[in-house]
């Protein structure tokens, strides 16, 4: 399939392009800079260059590349999350999700696409006992820092993917990433996820799954992963060649 991958330098996209080029998949990915479209191109990645709050731009990208599948692995957390700027840092990374999600699916509807599936986050819950199913509530009463985050970042996301009449939104709720090119090598926190493990999630997730949300973390941890495992096929433990 052709398909437009929006964030394709970030750490799931550089993960997740040798997986859609090894299913056979026909890739264009976005970056913000010509050092990322070199890297793009060495990766047999078509390369975009484009700033995704430039709505205008990226209609017209994503019309001209006419995928049937878009997939968002866009954040906007290079800078860290130093607590001197955890808050701006924060702030700038609901954006992306809220304004540039909504860019992304606007130029999907354009496009004529399909399926856009989009990355979320699996630690948006309610309050309540773990574990955490797809079907539990997002925590929209969230106050302070976690308020910037949900309210003003994932729930606009989410509800911009999955409203969609006719085009297929599936939203991957990735738990704390850890491994090569993340902020940790080791798992941490109470959903971690392998970099590797969730990048397979969005690759199994271009055919298979229906519409709707699935938690990516590894199994015993506070997200709930048997929807994933089962309508997916997807496996927790799978590390590329190589990784560890």
């Amino acid at each position: 399939m052709r398909i437009f991958l929006a964030g394709a330098t970030g750490v799931i996209g550089r993960s997740l392009i040798p997986l859609l080029k090894a299913d056979g998949h026909e890739v264009v990915g976005t970056t913000r800079n010509s050092a990322g479209a070199e890297l793009l191109a060495t990766l047999g990645v078509a390369p975009a260059v484009v700033d995704v709050f430039d709505a205008e731009a990226l209609l017209g990208i994503v019309k001209r590349a006419a995928p049937e599948i878009v997939i968002h692995q866009l954040t906007d957390l290079s800078a860290g999350l130093d607590p001197a700027s955890r808050e701006k840092v924060l702030a700038g990374n609901a954006r992306l999700r809220r304004e540039g999600t909504a860019n992304l699916v606007r130029a999907a509807l354009a496009a004529g696409a399909r399926r856009l599936i989009a990355q979320s986050i699996a630690w948006a819950y309610a309050p309540k006992q773990p574990p955490y199913s797809e079907a539990d509530p997002l925590d929209s009463a969230a106050t302070g820092l976690r308020a910037i985050t949900i309210a003003g970042g994932v729930i606009p996301l989410e509800e911009a993917v999955l409203g969609q009449p006719g085009l297929e939104g599936i939203v991957l709720r990735y738990g704390e990433l850890y491994g090569p090119g993340t902020w940790r090598m080791n798992p941490e926190g109470l959903s971690p996820v392998h970099v590797d493990a969730a990048a397979l999630a969005a690759s199994l997730a271009v055919t298979r799954g229906s519409p709707g949300m699935y938690n990516i973390a590894e199994p015993g941890g506070s997200a709930a992963v048997a929807k994933a495992m089962s309508e997916l096929g997807w496996n927790p433990a799978f590390r590329r060649a190589g990784r560890l």
